[in-house]
């Protein structure tokens, strides 16, 4: 169902149901309606004003873009709700990324009009001589209250350009890609079917837009007719508060999330009363975060699902660590060696998969990565197996590590230590080996753990090549903006000595 045409059909039938809010603002059905025509008006403005705008990239189809780059989720959401019924594409940038990435995809994608930001980001966008214009939101904001309305929106053309967005921004150059209307819908069809954004349902996503978690329950929420509650940031007590006077249903948020509330839950379930689903994105959900919620919360079920944002969604877990999925059967997945051959079932390779709402391809100006074949099939590089006719997740390439001949997942690595009671979060790197190729090193967060007891642990619960062959530990494992551990960087702190033996 396209976007625009649900909200203008639930502001038409139910006006004052809630669309978008935070913990303080709320915009409903009607309101969105009436703001998107006096937002449009303005950002449509700024683009004409613009004496020699910048070029957007080839892949929009010549349709300016536009970017939202601030700290609120609620505006942000809103912004971007209001621009979808017309000729726009929209972008997120986090204003938490590195300075050179927000510089170099707004060039490279050739965004014209940048709403938020700061003053170090306008000075360096002037000084690369870019065209387009940067407007702080308080100042937009402004001119919105006091604009004329435009023009009301419309469903759009499918194969028209929508979005706008970015794989990565933290540890590389962010790669871009568009999703059209049609991709879009088709995704939204595949969530419909299976993570139960339904028709007034009232979803908590907490965390900033510009991850690809929360725009997804931002729109999947308004295409469906529902109430989607943001927060800037996640505060379980906020959450709490919010879930119980607000009669939320659903959460949309990461593993952590879902762990924070369980505790919570231990010492106030009352506040937890309307909750009936909570569902979480990535692979990797430790099973302790879901027996611990199905202990406090019994009424609640938790589905893990398992997507790309260039793809959209693939399949999801509903029970043990959500790395044996289940492949919805609107897409297509198999598993491919490093030719591009089928292998046969339980053997690990690359997870290629072909579904409706998968972006034609990246940007070229922001890499030369292929993302889709002429055949439709696409691959961000993930690797897993085939086990039972289930798709078993092991990581991405990087994840993979080749240690006397034996492939290992570090992935599964880590997650033999998710129960050991006290322990931090760890990580598994592999380390160069003259002998063996490389050997697999476990890094432990915090205060760490004798060496004896860790070995023993891992000896217990892992096949012999799958047992780290050394110890670490780090006061604080380097992280993404997002709070994901960065291996790499992980690996690399082993290498130069920074990580204490243990």
């Amino acid at each position: 169902m396209p976007i625009t045409g649900r909200i203008l059909e639930v502001a038409a039938r139910h006006p004052d149901r809630t669309a978008v809010a935070d913990a303080g603002t709320r915009v409903t059905y009607a309101q969105l309606v009436a703001d998107s025509r006096r937002i449009a008006a303005v950002v449509g403005a700024l683009h004409r004003a613009q004496p020699d705008p910048p070029r957007p990239a080839r892949e929009t189809g010549g349709i300016p873009i536009t970017a939202v780059s601030c700290d609120s989720a609620f505006h942000t959401a809103r912004i971007m709700a209001a621009l979808a019924g017309y000729r726009a594409v929209s972008a997120t940038i986090d204003p938490r990324w590195p300075l050179a990435h927000r510089v170099g995809v707004i060039r490279a994608t050739g965004i014209g009009v940048v709403i938020g930001g700061d003053a170090a980001l306008a000075e360096a966008l002037d000084a690369t001589g870019w065209t387009g214009t940067l407007i702080p939101l308080d100042d937009l904001l402004r001119r919105v209250d006091a604009a004329a309305p435009g023009p009301a929106p419309e469903v759009r053309d499918p194969d028209e350009a929508f979005l706008l967005l970015f794989s990565s921004g933290t540890t590389s150059d962010p790669k871009a890609f568009v999703k059209t209307r049609g991709q879009y819908r088709a995704n939204v069809a595949v969530s419909s079917a299976h993570l139960e954004p339904l028709p007034g349902v009232a979803t908590l996503a907490p965390g900033p837009v510009s991850y690809s978690l929360t725009l997804y329950a931002v729109i999947e929420s308004l295409a469906t007719g529902g109430s989607v509650h943001v927060a800037d940031a996640f505060d379980v007590g906020d959450a709490a508060r919010r879930i119980h006077s607000e009669r939320i249903t659903r959460v949309v948020a990461v593993p952590a999330v879902a762990q924070a509330l369980t505790e919570a839950a231990r010492r106030d379930p009352g506040r937890f009363a309307s909750l009936e689903l909570v569902v979480t994105g990535g692979a990797n959900l430790p099973a302790a975060i879901r027996d611990g919620l199905a202990e406090v919360l019994p009424q609640v079920r938790l589905i893990s699902y398992y997507g790309a944002a260039e793809i959209g969604f693939i399949g999801d877990s509903r029970g043990g660590d959500g790395t044996l999925i289940d492949v919805y059967p609107e897409v297509q997945a198999q598993i491919r060696d490093a030719s591009g051959r089928p292998v046969a079932d339980g053997e690990p390779g690359s997870v290629w998969i072909r579904a409706d709402a998968c972006s034609n391809g990246y940007v070229s100006a922001t890499t030369d990565a292929v993302l889709r074949t002429a055949d439709g099939w696409a691959t961000v590089h993930d690797q897993g197996r085939i086990v039972d006719g289930r798709l078993q997740l092991i990581g991405r390439a990087g994840d993979v590590a080749i240690t006397g001949g034996h492939k290992v997942a570090l992935p599964e690595v880590e997650r033999a230590f998710a129960d050991l009671p006290g322990l931090g979060a760890v990580c598994a790197v592999a380390l160069p080996d003259a002998a063996r190729g490389s050997i697999v090193a476990l890094v432990v967060e915090g205060p760490g753990r004798p060496r004896a007891e860790l070995r023993a642990w891992a000896r217990d619960r892992l096949a012999p090549q799958f047992v780290p062959r050394r110890w670490y530990r780090l006061d604080a494992l380097p992280r993404t903006v997002g709070g994901k551990v960065r291996r790499g960087e992980t690996a690399q702190l082993v290498a130069r000595g920074r990580a204490e033996p243990l």
